[in-house]
Order: structure tokens, then sequence, then C-alpha cells
């Protein structure tokens, strides 16, 4: 059997950790993606395509040397979303993505963990100014990017679907 080991970093930002998904956070997984609220990133799933899902992020990491982190709380370790940052094959760049589960919303985790990622992003990974492609319809993350100082960009297509690219501000752009 041959076995490797990817570097995921932890990145820990008030009362947030962004840390590597583990087989422990399938139950979570599974329970968002079975959700109505998951159509936005590709739901809904079944338990089946969510272990996969574990799966793709942890070879994400070890294929790109970034990927999508859990946003875990602090003081439990208990998963509350993803965020972080995909390129997949035939894609012109990487992108910044997040999502927050059930339960979790309303609690400025997604902005709290996007500001986090994307700042760990451009210092680490040489990912600066990246995208977001957001559902046309996702009135929410569309309302995340702005206050995120991204801006619309175009209207676009993703994995087959339309989608809305944003673009982040690079980190000099960022006002401290």
């Amino acid at each position: 059997m041959t076995t490797f080991t990817v570097h995921i970093p932890e990145v820990k930002s008030g009362d947030l950790v962004l840390r590597a998904i583990c087989e422990d956070d399938l139950d979570a997984l599974a329970a968002f993606y079975a959700g109505a609220r998951s159509h936005f990133v590709g739901g809904p799933l079944g338990r089946a395509e969510c272990w996969r899902l574990i799966a793709a992020n942890l070879g994400h990491w070890a294929l790109r040397g970034y990927g999508m982190w859990v946003i875990s709380d602090r003081g439990t370790g208990d998963p509350m979303g993803l965020c972080g940052f995909i390129f997949r094959d035939g894609w012109d760049e990487p992108e910044l993505g997040w999502q927050v589960w059930d339960g979790h919303e309303g609690r400025g985790i997604a902005y709290r963990a996007a500001q986090a990622a994307r700042a760990h992003g451009a210092a680490n990974f040489g990912l600066d100014g990246v995208v977001s492609h957001i559902d046309p319809d996702n009135a929410r993350s569309q309302a995340l990017a702005r206050r995120l100082g991204a801006r619309f960009e175009r209207e676009g297509t993703l994995l087959g679907l339309a989608c809305q690219v944003w673009r982040h501000p690079k980190s000099d752009e960022v006002a401290a």
C-alpha cells in the first residue's frame, strides 16, 4: 500500500479555525447536501457523493497545494461549513468559494472565513485577486461578495451552468 501525506495548514481567525476536512465531517456535510440550500453548490447529493467530495477535497490539496477548508468553531471544533480555493481542470483561474451549513447562517461566519482564507491564499499560495463564481439567484452570496470588496466582472458559465464572476480585490487594495 502506498501512502502520502498532504500538508493542509490550519488558519485561525478569532473564533474560527479553517482546518482540513476529515471523515468525521461526513455527517455534517451530508446533512447540508441533503437540503435545498445545497443547490447553489452542486447539490442535493447523497451520502456516498459527499464522501467522494471529502476525498476530492483532499486530492485537490495534494494536486494544487491549496483547497477548501472546513470552517470550524474554535471553542467546540464543530464543523460549520467550507471555505477556500478551487481550481478544477479546464478552469481559467482559481476561485474563492464558501458555504455555511444549516444552523450557522447569519452570524458572519462566511465573511470572516472568506477574509481569512483570502488573506492566507494571497500571502502563502500566490492567489491574489481571485474570482468567485456565484449563482445568479444566490443573492446572499452576491451580498457577501460585495461586503468582501469583490466587484461583479461578468456573466459566465461554470460546469455548464450560468454564473456570475465576481473579482476580489488584491491584498494591497484591501483597506487595513
